[in-house]
């Protein structure tokens, strides 16, 4: 079997989600039925991860997320889709327990490649120091792969999305640029030290970046994937704060600028700005920048919002734990933009 068929350009990793307009319309129309006081975040709420309450200590965080390749290498492959899974746990402030094995395989394809997928996952859980515990797999024409992630959270040290404050700092624990790259790299035009830049991005469990937010008084999280660093900055927003991004403190990945000049660019991001229009006014800011903060990332950072006193002391314990962490923007009250970029 030629391995170079898994590279499907059709859209892999956080590419392949769907527009959150789309999204919204859907689960606008589900039925809500009778409301648990248990279950603390719902997908009423657009956070990252479900969260339901055991005891007044425990709560467990429930997530899934899977999808197809964005890279050609079938093992590094797992590691990203892992990895991604993962973050969401990290994301609502969670430690990570077990994870389940969701695997679409094509029937007459080498088996050695689903072997190579599965041990990049594999890797990753126990990086986590987490449990792999089973998993299901069906038969299908294109590869995906992905985990069911079950962690545990004390109920009043939940991370949520939206729980920003006026005054909070805005800090960014990965670079953005890893959609645009991905896309370059498909139809060979990706710079290959983007590329490695990349994968290492992506491979990085957002473990460490969650580890250093406990030791302060983190107000919200969310990680940055398929709706692109504004899209995830919008929800945090919630239709009741607005903030400032500061361009000129964007970590960028090497090359990605590059190839949003070029237009190598992902129908994903086009989506997003197509959703995000009404909210974000753009202030002198580069076409190639404007498409590398609407770029959908797969296994992106952390963008958390924290007090101006903790932000720089908070910053420099990421950067010690070898993360190109960035402040980025800051919160303020409702304002008629939501979202300015200067």
């Amino acid at each position: 079997m030629e391995t170079e068929k898994i590279t499907f350009c059709k859209g892999g990793g956080c590419t392949a989600k769907l527009g959150a307009q789309a999204l919204n319309r859907v689960l606008s129309l589900l039925p809500k039925g009778e409301k648990d006081e248990n279950l603390l975040v719902g997908y009423s709420s657009k956070d990252d991860a479900a969260v339901y309450r055991l005891t007044d200590e425990i709560a467990f965080v429930q997530t899934l997320d899977f999808f197809p390749p964005m890279v050609q290498d079938p093992y590094t492959f797992g590691q990203i889709a892992a990895a991604n899974a993962l973050s969401d746990i990290y994301a609502m402030g969670g430690t990570v327990k077990t994870a389940l094995n969701i695997v679409c395989f094509p029937e007459k394809w080498d088996l050695n490649i689903l072997g190579e997928i599965l041990r990049g996952g594999s890797e990753k859980v126990i990086e986590a120091g987490a449990s792999l515990a089973g998993g299901h797999s069906i038969a299908d024409a294109d590869v995906k792969y992905g985990l069911s992630v079950t962690g545990v959270v004390h109920p009043d040290q939940i991370w949520q999305n939206h729980t920003g404050r006026p005054g909070d700092s805005l800090i960014l624990t990965k670079p953005l640029g890893v959609g645009l790259l991905c896309t370059a790299d498909r139809v060979g035009e990706a710079p290959r030290e983007g590329m490695e830049a990349a994968i290492r991005s992506m491979t990085t469990l957002n473990k460490g970046a969650a580890k250093c937010c406990r030791r302060y008084g983190i107000h919200a999280c969310t990680d940055v994937t398929g709706f692109g660093f504004l899209g995830h900055l919008h929800e945090m927003m919630d239709g009741r704060l607005s903030c400032q991004v500061f361009t000129d403190r964007i970590p960028v990945l090497p090359g990605a600028v590059h190839c949003a000049e070029e237009f190598l660019l992902t129908a994903a991001a086009q989506r997003n700005r197509n959703h995000l229009g009404p909210y974000v006014r753009f202030e002198k800011i580069p076409f190639a920048m404007e498409e590398v903060l609407f770029d959908p990332q797969t296994s992106g950072g952390l963008l958390v919002a924290v007090g101006p006193d903790e932000a720089q002391p908070l910053l420099a314990d990421l950067r010690a734990e070898g993360l190109d962490a960035a402040i980025v923007g800051r919160i303020c009250g409702k304002e008629d933009t939501e979202i300015h970029v200067i």
